[in-house]
């Protein structure tokens, strides 16, 4: 114990020394600061505009698909549940057990990434490139987006969804 009590101040020292030089080697090189500031400014106007291309394309394709809220709900109410073919069907292609577990890593993992829809609440299934999509989410917009990003991975032949709305509490 005594040996990472030692350890953890000596590396709090040699970190606060270690602040100490690279703020002092910073104020030396304002050029370098300068440089810093922009290319962090080009930096999030850049993110910015991929974001917004990003959510251009995502807009077209919930159009494309028929993946508008309207369209979600009417259906929703018809049949309980959503189904949409991949505009590219990779038809009698063979999908085996990893292109199917693949397919649900990648799903979840743009689930993740996506702010507006929860990973946890929403269970994925891949049988052969047909992938179901249950759980709950927010509002129908956000099925839509669900649907959308399922049938933009790669062995995606077809998306199931019976997600359900339940705004958040």
């Amino acid at each position: 114990m005594r040996g990472f009590s030692t350890g953890l101040i000596l590396g709090i020292v040699l970190g606060a020394a270690g602040f100490w030089f690279l703020q002092k080697k910073a104020s030396e090189h304002p050029e370098a600061e300068l440089r810093y500031e922009q290319s962090a400014a080009q930096l999030r106007t850049n993110a910015t505009a991929a974001a917004q291309n990003m959510s251009d394309a995502l807009r077209a394709k919930l159009d494309t698909l028929d993946l508008r809220t309207d369209q979600i709900k009417d259906e929703l109410t018809r049949n309980g549940k959503i189904f949409r073919h991949k505009a590219q069907d990779i038809g009698d292609q063979a999908v085996d057990a990893a292109s199917d577990a693949r397919a649900v890593t990648e799903i979840k993992a743009k689930f993740a990434a996506d702010t507006t829809l929860s990973v946890w609440s929403i269970s994925v299934a891949s049988a052969k490139g047909h992938v179901t999509l249950s759980g709950a989410v927010a509002s129908p917009d956000d099925i839509g987006r669900a649907v959308a990003i399922a049938l933009d991975v790669d062995g995606v032949r077809d998306v199931t969804s019976t997600l359900e709305v339940k705004p958040k509490a």
